[in-house]
């Protein structure tokens, strides 16, 4: 079972070396410690995963693999902007295509974390 957690830091380097240690606990373990797509602002986050692409990603969440067409029929929109939508969330590795152009998403929990910090507790 994959798991995603989507963050916002940015700093993106220490978001790159948070992951790898990590990934190095899973390792050294042998366990699966999840996967992490990071985004340096939540207007990054926001403008990649657009209230469309949203109900996209829920609907491959609760689907078996399906084509384009038919998740256009299930989301009431048209097969061209599903395909473009489709396009930038295989891009960001938050669905996959199979040989025949099919859906998946590859993910069984996704949990996204954007936390805020004033500048006085930062002091």
């Amino acid at each position: 079972m994959r798991t995603l957690t989507i963050t916002t830091n940015t700093d993106w380097k220490s978001a790159l070396r948070a992951s790898g240690e990590k990934a190095k606990v899973g390792l050294a373990t042998g366990t699966y410690q999840g996967e992490t797509l990071n985004f340096a602002t939540p207007g990054a986050f926001f403008s990649h995963l657009t209230e469309r692409r949203w109900e996209m990603l829920n609907e491959l969440l609760r689907s078996e693999t399906i084509g384009v067409r038919e998740l256009a029929r299930r989301l009431g929109r048209d097969v061209k902007r599903v395909h473009e939508d489709a396009a930038v969330l295989v891009n960001l590795g938050l669905i996959e295509r199979d040989e025949r152009g099919a859906l998946t998403c590859p993910f069984a929990n996704i949990h996204v974390d954007m936390v805020m910090t004033s500048a006085k507790s930062a002091a």
